[in-house]
């Protein structure tokens, strides 16, 4: 059975915030290995949740992992992405689906904010 991995980001007005989730998705998908990674976007931008489920199952999921690509735990990811998946159920009702965690706190992403913080430094010359 094939298992598809679903990020479902938030979605932007600005194209190149949205660009930023497929490059992510290209990374994991790299990273991972897996063949079918997809891209969605809770609000603003296409393709949506169900879209993005739809793709899935097109490419011969039976299996998602849907990842939400946020970084806190808020009313999107308690609420509205369960709503999103349960939904999707209705539809697929044989299809196996299950969320994963959210980004949240990470010694990673840490790192991450570090190494802004020392580019901003040189970049402004405070060193």
């Amino acid at each position: 059975m094939k298992t598809a991995i679903l990020l479902m980001a938030h979605g932007s007005r600005i194209a190149e915030a949205n660009d930023a989730a497929r490059e992510v998705a290209a990374m994991v998908q790299e990273m991972t290995g897996s063949e079918i990674v997809e891209v969605s976007f809770r609000e603003m931008h296409e393709p949506n949740i169900q879209q993005g489920i739809d793709a899935c199952v097109a490419r011969g999921a039976g299996r998602i992992l849907l990842m939400p690509y946020f970084l806190f735990l808020g009313a999107h990811v308690l609420h509205d992405l369960p709503d999103e998946v349960a939904e999707a159920q209705k539809r697929y009702p044989d299809l196996i689906m299950a969320m994963g965690g959210h980004l949240g706190v990470h010694r990673k992403l840490a790192e991450i904010e570090a190494e802004r913080i020392g580019e901003a430094l040189e970049r402004l010359g405070w060193h």
